[in-house]
């Protein structure tokens, strides 16, 4: 990464470059001899009192003492994708909210309140895309009282990592001192491709609703409710896909299938959720294979690209949707006052 003009290393950037994407380089030994640097890009979220605040794509908040500043220089946004569909940060984050809705919402300014008996982080955590209307601080407050009316811990969903996220309120949710809890990636993809993959599919159910085989399958539905099934039959249109399990000699047809999925068509999107496979059936394809049946069916009502969320720790999923054509767009955090 080049900050030289003239051969010199120049620091480029000041306070009011906050909020600009910036690359650093900065001194980690405390100078000298054999000195050693470090590379720091993301966006200046802070520089206060001698010292500097960059936000990583990853939403990793990295604090650099200015003194030990050897360069710096704001930076463009990160290239545009070389593949797949073109997708801004705005559209996917209205396109994820729609396909998993809360049971109870409330607006605060463009902040969204939502709450689902606790059924995930998603259903209960607020979505700030845009003003509350109030002073971050208030609006903060605004939501640790609206979830503990409800008995549910208070949580805040950012995203970092491309054009128009929001490293910056990261920045002040720590500063308020809400602590990250765990993060995961929005990728996406082209759609046909998936549903092009080899797959026999002539043994996956797709019905409208999930029923207790599917249910039986799922292994977030642990805590059952009406809540439950209100969260995961939201969105646009709805999918679910069963790949039956061996019944044995008993013939239940309530059995844990082998493999589960869901699917949420938008207009041109179509989201991938849910996608389960029994732990003794694992290394058959059968994720693939619920896929792939998803994907037809988003295809048939002219979607075209693709997206789903995956936890960073989720090393084989991670690998089976590289293969697949998913590259990530963005990341996604819960932040939970404490």
């Amino acid at each position: 990464m080049e900050f030289t003009i003239g051969g010199r290393l120049e620091v480029r950037i000041t306070p009011a470059d906050v909020g600009k994407r910036v690359s650093v380089r900065r001194r980690t030994d405390g100078g000298g001899a054999g000195a050693e640097f470090t590379d720091v890009v993301g966006v200046l979220t802070s520089w206060d009192n001698g010292v500097l605040s960059i936000t990583r794509k990853s939403g990793e908040s990295v604090h650099i003492v200015e003194s030990s500043l050897v360069a710096g220089k704001v930076v463009p946004a990160a290239p545009a994708r070389r593949r797949g569909p073109a997708a801004s940060f705005g559209e996917l984050a209205s396109v994820t909210a729609r396909a998993w809705q809360p049971v109870e919402s409330e607006a605060l300014g463009d902040w969204r309140l939502r709450a689902a008996g606790g059924f995930t982080r998603r259903a209960n955590s607020a979505l700030p895309l845009g003003d509350p209307g109030l002073p971050v601080g208030e609006a903060l407050g605004r939501v640790r009282d609206w979830y503990e009316e409800r008995d549910l811990p208070a949580y805040v969903q950012t995203a970092t990592g491309a054009e128009g996220t929001q490293e910056l309120l990261c920045a002040e949710l720590e500063r308020h001192g809400w602590r990250r809890e765990v993060s995961a990636e929005v990728r996406i993809a082209a759609l046909a491709p998936v549903g092009d993959l080899e797959a026999d599919v002539r043994d996956v159910r797709l019905t409208r609703a999930p029923d207790a085989a599917w249910l039986a399958r799922y292994q977030r539905f642990s805590t059952p409710g009406p809540h439950v099934l209100r969260v995961l039959g939201s969105g646009p249109s709805v999918w679910f896909a069963t790949v039956p399990g061996d019944t044995g000699d008993t013939g239940d047809p309530d059995a844990p299938p082998a493999a589960i999925g869901r699917c949420v068509v938008d207009g041109r999107w179509a989201g991938f959720m849910a996608v389960e496979v029994a732990p003794e059936q694992r290394r058959r394809g059968l994720a693939t294979t619920v896929m792939a049946a998803l994907a037809r069916r988003a295809l048939d009502e002219g979607a075209s690209a693709a997206w789903l969320q995956v936890e960073e720790d989720n090393e084989g999923a991670r690998a089976l949707y590289d293969g697949m054509g998913f590259a990530a767009h963005h990341r996604y955090h819960h932040y939970r006052s404490v």
